[in-house]
């Protein structure tokens, strides 16, 4: 419960731990092998009283003693709702012993990051991402431990460790062997239920989740009684303080305390008395023996257990309403009566504080506080936190635990606490905040405000509850105007993220049917026509791209809803193939000096990742790649730099990937995918970022001509139908046809490529390069129904020639010829080359080229595809060129 560091060991708790005491003595001698040996974790289960705080404690003397730096923390049972409160105490006192200056150069780009969260840097106004921050966490132990190496960080009673905390721990044991650091844990071995057990397995998945902890047997129990109380203890009497305690090394511990504080010989006359003594250590006992020392003494430990952390005599004073020689007095014999006791000074712990000796003494302490007195000691405590100007996130925890009584003062710090919490990267600790000022309640004005903030703040974490919170809010008075639209588009991206991407598009539209003001009006309209250029169903109003290109007409660029309408309406130009040129320009008239204006950047919440991809997929796709790439490498170094590690990092480098595909760098296109592919199935299979992932890489795989791994990759990773509602480029139906007809699957991949005709038929989506089921389609349909593989390859032709693109009629030219021979062949496939040659596709331009070889048995021909293929990383396209070449030469 409270944030301790570990007391003196009593000899008991290492009685029968070789085994744990040698496992750790070999982590530590393998961390000081060298500055760049692996990190490890250790992770030690048990009991209550097991002794893990005790060989934790050991762990720090022993790596102490071979030069070490060791930092401590604890969890604590009432302080789980403090965001960040164990990382804190972890690293805060490193960074705060530096000067500001420094901290800020040593943390570089973490610095605004990670400094709110540690306590070490004001919150700013803008909600921190909450995978951002976590991963910049990581990042700064990764540079501490590079500086203060070997360091070793312990975390006591990490089950009660906050959520925030356990995220960093989780994501910390991922990249443990990156980190030259061990960290050592201990945890209770009863089950924890929810998201800590999720992040808690995750922890120990990651490291070596040592065995359960054991108690001690009646031998040791006899050896520890002997020690302590002297040789005479007979064995009748060692027997039974095995039997009471059940091995338990702190309940030994102490009860032999108390048979000393009590005089009592150690013989099988008085063994009957050890359980009465026993009970006094423990729950009720411990209560009826704190009430003994009288009145205030009992106070001040209640205001103790309320304070949980940060106990000294004159806090405790104010809050217990006792002169400052009574408390002093009374925690004298707290200490006398080992309920309370002295941090070890090396802990770092500021003077003057004091810990209960025992996380279960705090428990019962704390569970003994009438619930009247509980609640009003918490108000109180929460205003002696806001007077020493610690702030509403500070005090937020006492006030949640008040009795709601329609104090708008508490409505207003709750909010305020929310806001600080969303800074720092807790959304969940505002949600805490916001739902416990609902329960004041807030004024009748100021209601839907607070429903509309609660719903922001879920919104990252929960979206179907924040669903919930903003129809709740949009359903009631007192939201203004500015807060009507955000509240609307926040719905909809909650929508979209569960997975409601229709409903999204139609509350957007209702939304813009009803506001009055053009400007708003504009954002929303914007807004809808993103989400539903997103979908990949028909769930378009009739004549939507006519209405979208009538708008986007009107459109300068003056704002950021006027350039995201050009980019909207780029990027439906695009996917319907109308011409290139017409798309590039609405794309560049949409940027501010050939750059995303401010608000429509990569990490900036006002529109979201969603414009900047369709931006940069419009230029990919319309053969701009430079414009294209350096677009998508922006967005990867924006993420890298701001520490998000999650769906948009995923994104970002499938988009790099698709950057890299597209230009024929297939070997880095590989690589990109790959990286992407595993943050995606971290963050979740399923989602249109894992689809973007697995759907480039197996693309990338078949043009490298690795067909039996693509195979593998689409069985291992579901890519298969159903497909997700949001657009996946390229197609997914066109990349899985294309893969059945590369592995023999004709018949299904036929099935899968009108399948996929069919798809972009409903949505009037023509662009052959971005669907590109006709020409793959025409080539698997060549000797079974010629007339169809022949129209299907003239109207890819025809949709080419309107795109427009080097590469849309090169590719379109090379189906045509693969349907020809002879000459007519020879013809088409040099109009192909002379086409691809000018497109920046060079794995196109290698294909076209030994095809071209082929068609003309030319030996220099497939020399030069040869070589464009080895230079492409295209094996399969470089085996068959070398293979015809060396036909070739070995006929002349």
């Amino acid at each position: 419960m409270t944030e301790v560091g570990p007391t003196a060991t009593p000899s008991g708790s290492l009685l029968e731990r070789d085994a744990e005491l040698a496992a750790i003595t070999e982590a530590v001698d393998s961390l000081r092998a060298g500055r760049s040996s692996s990190g490890s974790l250790l992770v030690w289960r048990g009991a209550a009283g097991l002794g893990k705080t005790a060989l934790l404690a050991e762990t720090r003397r022993i790596a102490l003693d071979r030069g070490c730096a060791v930092w401590w923390a604890r969890g604590g049972e009432t302080l789980r709702s403090v965001p960040f409160n164990v990382v804190r105490q972890l690293l805060q006192p490193a960074l705060v012993s530096m000067l500001p200056e420094e901290a800020r150069e040593y943390l570089g780009d973490w610095y605004d990051l990670a400094g709110p969260a540690l306590g070490i840097v004001d919150p700013g106004e803008r909600q921190a991402d909450p995978q951002a921050v976590c991963a910049g966490l990581v990042a700064v132990v990764r540079r501490l431990a590079l500086r203060e190496w070997p360091l070793v960080l312990i975390i006591d009673d990490v089950h009660w460790a906050d959520q925030e905390t356990l995220q960093w721990l989780a994501a910390l044991a991922e990249r443990i062997e990156e980190t030259s650091v061990l960290v050592v844990l201990a945890r209770r071995s009863e089950k924890v239920a929810g998201d800590r057990a999720r992040l808690l397995d995750a922890v120990a998945d990651a490291g070596r989740d040592l065995d359960t902890l054991s108690a001690l047997t009646p031998h040791a129990t006899a050896g520890l009684t002997r020690a302590t109380l002297g040789a005479h203890a007979d064995d009748p009497f060692c027997r039974e303080v095995w039997a009471v305690t059940g091995g338990n090394p702190y309940e030994t511990v102490e009860l032999l305390a108390k048979v000393q504080d009590s005089e009592l010989d150690p013989v099988e006359a008085h063994a009957a008395e050890l359980r009465d003594l026993n009970r006094s250590s423990r729950g009720g006992g411990l209560v009826a023996r704190l009430e003994q020392l009288g009145i205030d003494a009992t106070r001040f430990a209640w205001a103790a257990a309320i304070l949980g952390t940060g106990i000294t005599t004159d806090m405790v004073a104010s809050l217990a309403t006792l002169r400052r020689d009574d408390a002093a007095r009374c925690a004298e014999l707290l200490r006398g009566a080992r309920i309370l006791t002295d941090p070890d000074p090396t802990t770092g712990r500021p003077e003057g504080e004091m810990e209960f000796v025992h996380p279960l003494i705090a428990t019962a302490v704390y569970n003994s506080i009438p619930d009247a007195l509980r609640r009003a000691m918490h108000g109180i405590a929460a205003q002696l936190v806001a007077d020493r100007g610690l702030g509403a996130a500070a005090a937020s925890r006492h006030l949640v635990q008040v009795h709601p009584d329609d104090d708008q003062d508490v409505v207003d710090q709750l909010r305020a606490a929310a806001r600080e919490h969303l800074a720092v990267g807790a959304p969940d600790a505002a949600r805490r905040c916001l739902e416990r000022a609902l329960q004041e309640p807030p004024t009748a004005a100021l209601h839907a405000p607070v429903i509309y903030e609660l719903g922001c703040a879920t919104l990252l974490t929960a979206p179907a509850t924040t669903i919930d919170h903003l129809r709740t809010a949009l359903g009631m008075p007192g939201l203004d105007e500015d807060q009507r639209v955000d509240a609307v588009f926040r719905l909809s991206q909650a929508l979209l993220h569960n997975d409601q991407l229709e409903e999204a598009v139609r509350t957007v539209e209702a939304e813009a049917a009803r506001n009055p003001d053009p400007a708003k009006r504009l954002r929303l309209q914007a807004v809808q026509y993103m989400w539903e250029g997103i979908h990949a169903g028909a769930i378009s109003s009739p004549g939507r791209s006519a209405r979208l290109a009538e708008l986007a007409d009107t459109c300068t660029g003056r704002d950021n809803s006027e350039r995201a309408l050009l980019i909207l309406r780029g990027f439906d130009a695009m996917s319907h193939g109308e011409n290139a040129e017409v798309v590039v320009e609405l794309c560049d008239r949409a940027l501010v000096n050939g750059r995303l204006a401010p608000g429509l950047g990569w990490t900036d919440s006002e529109w979201g990742i969603e414009l900047p991809l369709m931006l940069a997929s419009a230029y990919a796709y319309s053969d701009c790649l430079d414009r294209a790439e350096a677009l998508f490498t922006e967005g990867l170094r924006a993420y890298e730099s701001a520490g998000w590690n999650g769906g948009h990092l995923a994104l970002a480098h499938a988009y790099v990937g698709l950057g890299h595909r597209r230009r024929g760098r297939l070997v880095d296109a590989e690589a990109a995918l790959r990286e992407s592919l595993r943050i995606a199935e971290r963050v979740g299979r399923g989602l249109p970022l894992y689809w973007s992932a697995i759907c480039n890489l197996i693309d990338t795989l078949l043009a490298r001509g690795h067909v039996d791994e693509a195979w593998s990759l689409a069985e291992r990773y579901d890519f298969a139908p159903p497909y997700p509602s949001t657009i996946v480029l390229p197609d997914p139906r066109s990349i899985r046809g294309r893969l059945l007809l590369a592995t023999g699957r004709t018949a299904e991949g036929i099935e899968e490529l009108e399948a996929a005709e069919k798809a972009a038929a409903s949505r009037g989506r023509h662009n052959p390069v971005v669907v590109p089921w006709a020409t793959d389609l025409a080539r698997a349909l060549a000797a079974e129904d010629p007339e169809r593989a022949a129209r299907l390859a003239s109207d890819a032709r025809r949709q080419a020639e309107r795109f427009g693109t080097d590469t849309a009629i090169g590719e379109a030219l090379r189906c045509a010829a693969a349907l020809e021979t002879g000459e007519r062949a020879a013809r088409l496939a040099a109009q192909a080359v002379t086409y691809l040659e000018a497109s920046p596709c060079q794995y196109e331009h290698a294909a076209a080229r030994v095809e071209y070889g082929l068609a003309t048995r030319s030996p220099s021909e497939l020399e030069r595809g040869l070589a464009l293929a080895r230079s492409c990383g295209a094996d399969g396209l470089a085996a068959r060129a070398a293979g015809a070449l060396a036909t070739s030469r070995v006929a002349g």
